[in-house]
């Protein structure tokens, strides 16, 4: 028996129940009905012949596809020639195809919304903060006779400011293509708070950003408000959406967790791999919220994600199978990118699922492992149905979210000590 196997043998696994949480699922029944009477209030904005450069990202936004398309034909209607410039910052490998190929993925094509995509990482520089920081934009955006912006406001995983992502950030990041994002980045996440507004404004004073076109997505990521805001508008506005999204984020309804499990993490699920405003853990200090987790544990790792595995290095524990799919290089090219490496570290590697779990109840820091709070999910986007240890089911008794849906059973390690193959 190796060193490991005999640390870990005796190391009790819980009993584990499902338990269903619900959130508030509040939505917008009409979407585009919505929107159209939104953009009713902004058509003065539009002369005929005006060239728009409609800027989309690389998330997918609920009902990403049908907002550009109508607005694309709204602006039509008023005799303006709209055209999709991607606004991504270096998301799509930092190319201009890459970056085409991003919004194909989403849906987006010249077919779909009835208007080309002129996609090119060329900025100009506009300006610079009082820090000394350059401020970019995509050089096509700016030799537009007007900008437009689509995207969901939401909050950050690596900082905390009354304006996270949303509207500003995608002027300031999003349309200042590769070298924006590393401009804003540079002097870290510390200062994001007041880059991102900062940067936005300049560029909504010295270019012509007529109106943008903001969501908030429910925790089924579905379009819970919809607002079209004038350029005056967007900072007022964009902190209320971004309080309401942090009322309708998705979570899990403890506030201390001794273990927590992850089935798998992924580039598709979050841009951190799993969304640290689930876990409540975040890859910078300058983020907070979500529970408290004394160690915590990630299994694979998704198809779709093509082997970068960023977000591994939060957790405490993995398995081999996640670091043998680890495509290293494509994993720690984030990390260059965004400044944080932490995420991509390789966390403390188990050669099974069972003893990763079992190394997390170990030193979790609690006397008694029988009663360890152990909570198991799929991923962070999936958590409408989760799974928890005995000693947490009193808890779930009581709390209005939370029913539990199932007997105890044991955990379903096949031979080789593993929960999947």
């Amino acid at each position: 028996m190796g060193i490991l196997q005999e640390l870990l043998n005796d190391i009790p696994v819980p009993k584990m129940a499902k338990v269903k949480q619900t959130f508030d699922s509040t939505r917008e029944e009409d979407v585009i009905g919505t929107l159209q009477e939104q953009l009713e209030r902004v058509k003065d904005t539009v002369k005929p012949g005006m060239e728009i450069a409609v800027a989309v990202g690389s998330r997918g936004v609920d009902r990403l596809v049908d907002l550009t398309a109508f607005t694309i034909k709204f602006l039509q209607d008023l005799g303006a020639k709209p055209f999709i410039v991607p606004s991504m910052g270096s998301h799509g490998g930092a190319t201009a195809q890459g970056q085409e190929a991003v919004l194909e993925h989403l849906g987006i094509t010249k077919e779909t919304v009835n208007a080309e995509i002129r996609s090119s990482m060329e900025v100009i520089k506009i300006g610079e903060l009082p820090n000394g920081l350059p401020v970019y934009i995509d050089k096509l955006a700016s030799e537009a006779d007007g900008i437009v912006v689509i995207n969901r406001v939401k909050p950050h995983t690596a900082f905390r400011g009354p304006v996270e992502s949303g509207i500003m950030k995608m002027i300031s990041i999003g349309l200042g293509k590769q070298k924006g994002a590393e401009a804003c980045h540079q002097l870290g996440f510390k200062h994001m708070a007041e880059h991102v507004p900062a940067m936005a404004k300049m560029i909504m004073e010295k270019m012509p950003i007529i109106f943008s076109v903001a969501t908030v997505e429910n925790a089924f990521d579905k379009v819970a408000k919809l607002e079209v805001l004038l350029p005056e508008e967007v900072e007022n506005k964009e902190v209320e959406l971004q309080k309401l999204s942090k009322q309708l984020l998705p979570k899990l309804f403890f506030d201390e967790i001794d273990v927590l499990v992850i089935d798998e993490i992924g580039k598709n699920i979050s841009g951190d791999g799993m969304d640290p405003n689930v876990t409540g853990r975040y890859p910078t200090p300058y983020a907070h919220g979500g529970p408290d987790v004394s160690k915590m544990v990630v299994l694979d790792v998704t198809p779709e994600s093509e082997g970068n595995a960023n977000g591994v290095g939060t957790a405490d524990f993995t398995t081999e199978r996640l670091v043998n799919k680890m495509d290293k290089h494509g994993t720690y090219a984030n990390g260059l990118t965004s400044t944080v490496v932490g995420p991509t570290h390789i966390s403390t590697t188990l050669p099974t699922d069972k003893m990763a779990i079992q190394a997390a109840v170990k030193t979790c820091n609690i006397l008694d492992f029988t009663k360890v709070k152990l909570v198991r999910i799929k991923n962070t986007l999936d958590i409408g149905e989760i799974e928890v240890s005995e000693s947490l089911l009193e808890h779930v008794e009581k709390h209005p979210n939370l029913e539990q849906s199932s007997e105890l059973y044991e955990f379903d390690f096949n031979e080789q000590g593993n929960l999947f193959q």
